[in-house]
């Protein structure tokens, strides 16, 4: 029963992520939607009917968690709806019940409670994939930010407008930066104010740095002043705090090592004992254990664990 509950999920995985890449690949013929922009062919064309899955998006994309899952995927730049997301998150859990069923056959009530956290903590995995991008793509933002900041600048100064110097920034500087200047150029063209699309743009990437950076920007606009003398005194002390965070960074590097090490390692060597030996590991499952062993159930050892992880995080997150 278990190996064919294994095999079933791994075929839900397969087909889901399948289904997922098919329909990202697929879509209109590049024809039709030239047609459609371009007003090719004959003078009328019927606007295409959205489908069911594209309607099923919209409805959800609406709602305040909805919002909240398009604001991070776009954050972490990646293509995908939110009804995309969501059946990642559906196909992950299931996935994870059948591999926490597996670890978890040395008993009945183990292997319910195995599939019941496996099933919830694999759903959890595209959320953190998308909030470590998120994460990274940000970290990399704020990097090339000084030198994004001097090519403003400089720009500025040889005459070019803000909107020209924002151009010439996503045609030169790397990715990410690139991309996101490239978007606020693309919103200024398609109507919005200068304001409006750096506002966007900090709503894409949260960064301190930035938000700095567009607070002079809209204050120069408003009251005047030499905008290139200010964006190279803004862009000397965000690379000095990018500095000093590296630093921060490698030195509280041990204590981040230590404490995903200390609150892996026990989760590793469970799911290895259960996969390897599950009668050893039965025990730990049984209800009817004494009062003084209630320090060993599996649900306080989670708990004791996550307040450890937590501690050893607050420690070494140094704000700068």
């Amino acid at each position: 029963m278990v190996p064919l509950l294994g095999a079933l999920t791994a075929f839900l995985l397969i087909a889901g992520v399948f289904l997922i890449l098919a329909r990202r690949i697929g879509g209109n013929d590049l024809d039709d939607r030239l047609s459609l922009f371009a007003s090719r062919g004959e003078l009328s064309v019927a606007a295409p009917q959205p489908s069911l899955a594209q309607r099923l998006d919209t409805v959800v994309a609406k709602g305040e968690r909805g919002s909240k899952i398009q604001r991070d995927l776009a954050r972490a730049d990646l293509k995908l709806t939110v009804t995309e997301f969501i059946g990642l998150k559906v196909i992950c859990a299931l996935a994870g019940a059948g591999l926490g069923a597996i670890a978890g056959r040395a008993a009945p009530s183990a292997l319910i409670i195995s599939a019941l956290a496996g099933a919830l903590v694999c759903s959890f995995i595209p959320n953190i994939y998308v909030a470590i991008r998120a994460r990274r793509r940000v970290a990399a933002f704020n990097n090339q930010l000084g030198d994004t900041i001097n090519m403003l600048a400089n720009s500025l100064r040889s005459g070019y407008s803000l909107l020209q110097s924002m151009d010439l920034v996503s045609r030169e500087a790397p990715p990410p930066v690139s991309q996101e200047f490239r978007r606020v150029v693309q919103e200024v063209g398609l109507g919005l104010t200068t304001e409006q699309a750096l506002a966007n743009l900090l709503r894409r990437v949260p960064s301190d740095d930035l938000d700095l950076m567009i607070t002079a920007v809209n204050i120069q606009h408003e009251v005047g002043g030499n905008l290139a003398q200010i964006l190279e005194t803004i862009g000397h002390t965000i690379r000095e705090r990018v500095r000093i965070k590296g630093e921060i960074r490698v030195l509280t590097a041990q204590g981040r090592i230590s404490g995903y090490v200390i609150t892996g390692l026990p989760l590793f060597l469970a799911v290895v004992i259960s996969v390897i030996n599950p009668d050893y590991m039965a025990p730990i499952f049984t209800f009817g254990l004494p009062p003084e062993a209630w320090c060993c159930l599996p649900v306080t050892s989670l708990i004791m664990m996550g307040l450890g992880f937590w501690a050893i995080m607050k420690i070494v997150d140094i704000e700068v």
